[in-house]
């Protein structure tokens, strides 16, 4: 019997979230995670990733740039197969979604 090494997909949840975390809007001094531009992260038994984010606005100046910068950062992590980012703008960003850490930096709070 063969034994099969499994991968923990809460386990990769994380090393994605911590690769996120080191993606910065350039107009923001915050990563994306903590701005709350990352709305969802899916990981399925093939270890295969789809990303579902929006951006601070539709006409950000890296509409473009972002998540091919998302995806190829996450692609880097080994136990990854495939990785597809999703722009949605539905529902719209609002400075709601960041976090209590990005609201801090950034004096909202």
């Amino acid at each position: 019997m063969s034994e099969e090494i499994t991968i923990d997909t809460q386990d990769l949840g994380e090393k994605i979230v911590r690769v996120l975390k080191t993606i910065y809007d350039p107009e923001i001094p915050v990563d994306i995670y903590e701005l709350g531009l990352i709305y969802d992260v899916f990981v399925n038994e093939d270890n295969d990733v789809k990303i579902l984010m929006t951006l601070t606005s539709p006409n950000c100046p890296v509409a473009e740039s972002l998540p091919v910068e998302v995806e190829e950062k996450v692609k880097s992590i080994d136990d990854l197969n495939d990785v597809e980012v999703e722009i949605t703008f539905d529902p719209p960003w609002t400075q709601e979604l960041m976090s209590e850490e990005a609201k801090l930096e950034l004096g909202l709070l």
